[in-house]
């Protein structure tokens, strides 16, 4: 039997004792996770080049074409046995965000989405079968598989009377979807990484500049550093007395 039919056959095998119309996975058990590292695994990030995606979702156990997915159904994946795919692997699922359809690069970076996680159910040589373990949003077709590892949550450095470093100003960016507007809680990118002195659990004061003649930036609020990378972190909403946005500035604690 060649191995495009071959998943659809262990799907079959296991499914057959369930009185459903459509074939589904199990249903997705409780995470028993804090919150803050659900939600950090949930944030976005930035790339300025394309991300490799050998690994990718290519459709589910429907006898109809979707392009969206939830938890409960059943995904394919375009890699089995034959590239070390195992049953009870656990992977991220991430999309690739563009501003514009043409290669990534600086002049067009892309955020990337994580849309959830999932985990392998049945294995054939060439193609799986994985259920989701969480949604961050909806799981789609061609979204891509990263390997699994929760995020270390940073503790937010104690920087009391510490001046910002209002020399060494950065900039929002975007957030999850391109968003450019964000509130408490929310997770946005800065241009400012750790080529610029950040670290894990930095803190950042966030200023709007009304563009007034001879007036001081405006003090929006707090937000700390949890995710790092060269040249951009992804920073989290501490305290907003009004909405940030993309463009506002950014200093350092530190």
């Amino acid at each position: 039997m060649r191995s495009r039919y071959a998943i659809p056959v262990i799907a079959a095998a296991l499914l057959a004792s369930a009185p459903v119309t459509a074939q589904r996975g199990p249903a997705p058990g409780m995470l028993h996770l804090p919150a803050t590292v659900i939600a950090q695994s949930c944030s976005p990030k930035m790339s300025f080049e394309q991300p490799p995606t050998p690994l990718r979702i290519t459709g589910g156990q429907d006898s109809f074409v979707r392009y969206s997915y939830a938890p409960g159904d059943l995904l394919t994946v375009n890699a089995g046995s034959d590239n070390g795919i195992e049953v009870g692997q656990e992977y991220f699922v991430r999309r690739v965000q563009a501003a514009e359809r043409r290669d990534i690069s600086r002049e067009n970076p892309a955020t990337i989405r994580t849309t959830g996680w999932i985990r392998i159910w049945a294995v054939d040589k060439e193609m799986s079968l994985a259920t989701v373990v969480h949604a961050c949003d909806s799981i789609d077709i061609d979204d891509f598989l990263e390997p699994f590892k929760l995020p270390d949550v940073p503790t937010p450095a104690d920087t009391a009377g510490v001046k910002p470093q209002r020399e060494n100003y950065g900039h929002i960016l975007l957030g999850t979807d391109r968003r450019s507007s964000f509130a408490k809680g929310d997770f946005f990118i800065v241009d400012r990484g750790s080529d610029h002195g950040v670290s894990p659990g930095d803190r950042f004061v966030v200023y709007h500049d009304k563009k007034q003649a001879e007036n001081f930036l405006y003090d929006l609020g707090e937000a700390v550093a949890i995710d790092v990378r060269p040249e951009t972190s992804t920073l989290q909403v501490m305290v907003s007395r009004d909405a940030f946005r993309a463009g506002d500035y950014v200093a350092i604690r530190k």
